[in-house]
């Protein structure tokens, strides 16, 4: 019998990424295999978000069009999974029957058994549990990239957003052992990756299940001592939690990119209270300031919401008024959308869609004005820029490569120069000096600086991406674990 082949689809944010990776990793220690690009797959996998409000639509448009190709293919299985099937759970079946499997975000683990269960039984599977079943950490994942690479430090937020549902549908937090964080950074290290992105909904109050509010900067001082890892970078912090420490730790260890993804949501101390979002305009600003104290080069970016429910053009104003003194690198800006289940959906004052879209227009102008004016200043300079793949929409018809600089930012390259040595592959390193400057991105079309060949674009050359085993929950405690001791009798309990 042939291997049954496997696709994954995601949808949202780097949590959701990183779910996909394992989910991939279960699949394929399972016997299934990747399916061709231009193949049907047996298994169809959508990994959902539930955030925004069109959420719901692009899940079901995109089981309508899976409909007719599962009834070409009566063997073919479609899974559902992520945030959107925690919430609406048996829905899913009943608004879109030819589902096979629906779970959760607590139950990643189950999907190939799920699977099985499904198609031994001849009708949908429906597990849906309450809180965590296995830390994602501990199931097997197979990596999309072979220089960068997610570790989840966390999972769940304690916070109370009244916008936000994720908290309802991931859970209370749960932090991981650093030993188990660092074993794993270590391991895809060891595999050719050479960035690694510390994930979590709040990565900032990692520390608060074992009880050290100091943690995160630990974890961050310790990343620093893998040998390596050459980019250390973390999504999302909380600026209620955001200590001294881990600005000193981002200023003294060198693989830390100073970069600084912090949502600020809203410039208003009104709407901010409105939100619970427990910090103010001024204490933000505080923060940065104290971040380009320690470090003049540090990239800031920012999720803003526009259009909270009661928001006036007073509220708006405020929150330009942040944009400009905050002076953010970018912005991902969104425009409020009314989630089910939320305190927010039924404040008063719903503002009309026009008038939202009108001030999200505002903000997006103002927001890109600053960030030309940011990128413009670093024409002239030189740029590290670690190549990446799928980032140049125009590469093909400019000749151009693409990657991000240790700040973040985008640049695109021309990969040619006397210091090219053979060619330039996705996971080298170039140096490369800016000749133009856009909103969204740099160029630098002269003579690349310097090129460094890796491992990881060996192993980009020679399509191998990095596997990784699970890794367990272990110590709270840096540095190397001690020795297990011997069990004596029954089973040994961790």
């Amino acid at each position: 019998m042939s291997t049954r082949t496997y696709q994954v689809r995601t949808f949202g944010c780097q949590m959701n990424v990183h779910d996909s990776e394992r989910l991939a990793g279960l699949l394929e220690d399972a016997g299934y295999t990747p399916a061709a690009e231009s193949g049907v797959p047996d298994v169809v996998v959508l990994n959902t978000c539930a955030v925004r409000e069109n959420a719901d639509n692009k899940l079901y448009g995109n089981l309508g069009h899976l409909r007719p190709k599962k009834l070409a293919n009566p063997g073919m299985q479609i899974a559902v999974g992520g945030c959107l099937a925690q919430k609406d759970r048996g829905e899913i079946v009943k608004r879109a029957p030819w589902v096979d499997v629906v779970f959760g975000t607590h139950n990643i683990g189950s999907l190939p058994v799920l699977l099985d269960r499904a198609r031994h039984n001849e009708r949908a599977q429906v597990e849906i549990l309450e809180s965590l079943e296995v830390f994602p950490s501990t199931l097997p994942a197979r990596r999309d990239s072979a220089h960068s690479g997610w570790v989840s430090i966390s999972v769940g937020c304690n916070n109370t957003c009244t916008f936000c549902i994720v908290p309802s549908l991931r859970g209370k937090e749960k932090d991981r052992r650093p030993g188990d964080v660092l074993a794993e950074v270590q391991a895809i290290v060891a595999e050719g990756v050479l960035e690694v992105t510390l994930l979590g909904q709040n990565v900032n109050s990692y520390g608060v299940e074992f009880g050290d509010r100091l943690a995160f900067g630990k974890l961050l001082r310790a990343c620093g001592e893998v040998d390596g890892l050459e980019r250390v970078r973390f999504t999302s912090p909380h600026p209620k939690d955001f200590t001294d420490d881990v600005i000193a730790a981002m200023a003294e260890t060198p693989n830390v990119c100073h970069q600084l993804h912090m949502p600020l949501q809203s410039g208003s101390d009104r709407v901010l209270k409105a939100m619970r979002r427990s910090y103010r305009s001024t204490r933000y600003l505080s923060i940065i300031d104290e971040v380009r104290a320690a470090m003049p080069d540090a990239a800031i970016t920012t999720d803003i919401i526009v259009g909270f429910p009661g928001e006036t053009e007073e509220d708006f104003q405020q929150t330009l008024d942040v944009v400009r003194a905050a002076r953010f690198s970018s912005a991902f800006t969104f425009q409020y959308s009314k989630r089910p289940g939320t305190p927010a959906a039924v404040l008063p004052d719903q503002l009309p869609k026009e008038v939202v879209q009108e001030r999200f227009d505002r903000l997006i102008a103002v927001q890109e004005e600053v960030s030309w004016e940011c990128n413009r200043a670093l024409v002239g300079s030189t740029v590290e820029v670690l190549v990446s793949t799928g980032e140049g929409r125009k590469d093909a018809d400019t000749a151009r490569m693409s990657g991000r600089g240790r700040d973040g930012r985008l640049v695109h390259f021309t990969p040619s120069g006397a210091e090219v040595d053979g060619s330039v592959r996705p996971g080298d390193v170039v140096h490369a000096t800016v000749t133009y400057a856009a909103p969204h991105h740099l160029v630098a079309d002269g003579p690349l600086v310097a090129h460094r060949r890796t491992r990881a674009g060996d192993n980009f050359d020679e399509g191998v991406r990095p596997e990784t085993s699970g890794v367990g929950l272990g110590l709270p405690s840096f540095g190397p674990p001690a020795a297990p001791a011997e069990p004596v009798g029954g089973c040994a309990v961790r």
